[in-house]
């Protein structure tokens, strides 16, 4: 039986589910997706530990353990989420195998609070590495300015990378440039280049919700035609972006090397202007070499409905010029939206990691 999911797998773009959680786990939940959803790949931000902690009674036992050692609440926060992260990289270990690596892959985070401490961000994130110990762990790392400095230290030391936050094309190029640099430095210190992989995560969804917000004020008619299409079609050129980076002698001499490309990955993915039909994300950017790390409920809709049309994105670069062209001429600032996009990410996940301390610190307190 095929389906669109497989379509799209079909047509190159690795599915992975943006979501996990121990139930999820424990009940075989993760597992049916792998198997009926062609699920290959799992992320995991604070949002998304919050929520599973606020409702999970599966966490329970291990917080009664962690109570009972006295342990910290940043302590049990580490533990709870490393233990998921592990055992999820278990659950697709046959994935990471089967695909010599590419997929079978479950990310996780650094500390918010961190993202703009490079020192910190390499420190946790090595600490993150050795405490998952699995080789298809990807440790997600924030693309501010500190960022890039430890996406290229991680990276040097053979960790391999999710870059989280991605939201202007400038950004991407020097998100590609870190880790180049950091496969140079894996390089010269002899380290295989062949076990390292990387993904740089493009936020979609989120450009078209502050954009048209910016759109709707203006009022024009020329402006509400431009609504909806702005995160399409900044993600287009982003895969330019990854085209034309790959294709330079400084990537082809280290792919050569046994080097992999760093994928570009479709992140916020679910519609949030119910005018606009639940698969855009999905539908309207399929190419070869992709991730799209879909929430269940836009994984189901692609499943039920979605139509897979094959490469929607190479040869829509012109078009997609043109639309940040006419929405720059209506006055709305392209590098204005991107800044304070990454700036509200940060916040957005700083206020997640706060609200997943205070529940875990409300369950030891309950078990102690």
């Amino acid at each position: 039986m095929t389906s669109p999911l497989a379509e799209l797998s079909a047509a190159g773009v690795s599915i992975w589910l943006d979501d996990l959680s121990r139930d999820r786990i424990v009940s075989g939940g993760l597992q049916k997706l792998i198997e009926d959803r062609n699920v290959v790949g799992v992320t995991t931000n604070p949002t998304i530990f919050a929520g599973a902690l606020a409702k999970g009674a599966s966490y329970d036992k291990q917080v009664s353990q962690l109570a009972a050692s006295g342990a910290s609440v940043t302590d049990a926060v580490f533990d709870i989420t490393t233990h998921d992260v592990a055992s999820g990289c278990d659950i697709l270990r046959p994935v990471y195998d089967a695909t010599a690596g590419e997929d079978g892959r479950v990310s996780i985070e650094v500390e918010p609070g961190l993202a703009h401490d490079a020192a910190g961000t390499i420190a946790q994130g090595k600490e993150l590495w050795a405490k998952v110990d699995r080789p298809n762990v990807m440790i997600k790392v924030p693309a501010t300015v500190e960022g890039l400095e430890a996406i290229t230290a991680l990276t040097a030391v053979g960790i391999s990378v999710n870059v989280t936050l991605i939201f202007s094309l400038s950004r991407y190029r020097e998100v590609i440039n870190a880790y180049l640099t950091g496969l140079e430095q894996a390089k010269d210190a002899g380290v295989d280049l062949a076990g390292i992989r990387s993904v740089a995560s493009f936020f979609v969804s989120r450009v078209d919700t502050e954009i048209d917000k910016r759109l709707d004020a203006i009022g024009s008619d020329e402006a509400k035609a431009l609504k909806s299409k702005a995160g399409v079609a900044n993600a287009r050129l982003a895969y330019q972006v990854f085209e034309q980076a790959f294709d330079t002698e400084r990537a082809k001499g280290l792919l050569a090397a046994g080097a992999n490309v760093q994928r570009p990955l479709w992140a916020s993915t679910g519609v949030k202007d119910p005018a606009v039909p639940d698969t855009t994300y999905v539908v309207e950017l399929v190419a070869p070499n992709i991730v799209n790390t879909m929430p269940e409920k836009t994984m189901e809709a692609t499943f039920d409905h979605g139509e897979i049309r094959g490469d929607t994105v190479t040869g829509a670069y012109a078009d997609a010029n043109e639309v940040l062209d006419a929405i720059d001429a209506l006055g709305v600032s392209y590098d204005d939206v991107t800044a304070l996009l990454e700036k509200e990410g940060v916040d957005k996940f700083i206020v997640s990691w706060n609200e997943l301390l205070d529940t875990v610190s409300a369950a030891l307190e309950a078990a102690r």
